[in-house]
């Protein structure tokens, strides 16, 4: 099994990335590849760090471009791609390889969990009504965590030069060809404050937008979700939902002005 990690300044949370891993491998269970990509901080160092551990430099940060060098240099199936700040397990991956295994399954992704402790009350607000737009349901973006088989892999040739890998994934499966693993968790550690979700939502509706425009198959965005399927149904979530309504504004004009985009430090504090 091949683990790729692009990783771009993480420093803080790889180390526990990788130790959750490899913590109770088993000898030469699992190919690991982190691809350090414009780092200006010990990235590849706490890499090099971990015995077994291969890592490649790239001067460019670039998500898309790690992830495509380290596809280049992985051998193993199945091959997934993790994300700095998650940690799961070696039992989390094996169980993700086990549902690789059932007829017709070629995408298998972790169940997300948003940690929002210590998050402003317009974040948690913001991610009351997120947790429960069904969206998320049985998809493969939002949990930092996804792996595919050999037939899975075959889909594509390259990851696209944009930001939404996950949602790229995501759009060459149909929805019986994905499964959710209910007992493997992804511990999704949101941003503390609202301005540093706005700027993470920005980023997100940039690279959906980009991948929208040139790619066919990606899920159509649902606007109105939030209040039909969740805030209509549950009316208590109304404050909630004004939070989310304001964020989301905001986020689309900050996207819409092309104001650049910077990794969220609040969550990386937690998460570490």
């Amino acid at each position: 099994m091949s683990v790729v990690i692009a990783a771009h300044n993480e420093a803080r949370v790889l180390g526990r990335c990788l130790d959750t891993v490899l913590a109770d491998a088993e000898p030469d269970e699992f190919e690991v590849i982190v691809v350090a990509n414009g780092c200006t901080d010990g990235t590849a160092d706490v890499a090099r760090r971990r015995p077994g551990v291969r890592v490649i430099v790239l001067a460019e940060a670039s998500k898309a471009a790690a992830l495509n060098a380290g596809d280049a240099a992985a051998t193993g199936f199945p091959r997934v791609y993790l994300d700095a700040d998650v940690a799961v397990t070696a039992a989390d991956l094996r169980a993700l390889a086990a549902a690789l295994d059932e007829p017709g399954i070629r995408a298998a992704t972790a169940r997300r969990e948003l940690d929002t402790a210590g998050s402003s009350v317009p974040v948690r607000g913001y991610y009351a009504i997120n947790r429960r737009l069904p969206a998320f349901r049985g998809s493969l973006f939002g949990r930092g965590v996804v792996m595919l088989g050999a037939s899975g892999r075959a889909r594509f040739d390259r990851f696209p030069a944009i930001i939404a890998d996950d949602l790229f994934l995501d759009s060459l499966f149909a929805p019986q060809e994905r499964r959710e693993v209910a007992t493997v968790v992804s511990r999704v550690v949101v941003p503390r404050r609202a301005r540093d979700l706005v700027r993470r939502l920005a980023r997100v509706r940039t690279g959906n937008r980009a991948l929208r425009a040139t790619s066919a198959g990606v899920r159509p965005p649902v606007r109105s979700s939030w209040l039909r399927d969740v805030t209509l149904p549950r009316p208590w979530l109304l404050p909630a939902a004004v939070c989310y309504v304001g964020i989301i504004a905001a986020a689309e004009l900050r996207a819409r002005q092309g104001v650049g985009w910077a990794q969220d430090e609040s969550s990386r504090e937690v998460a570490s």
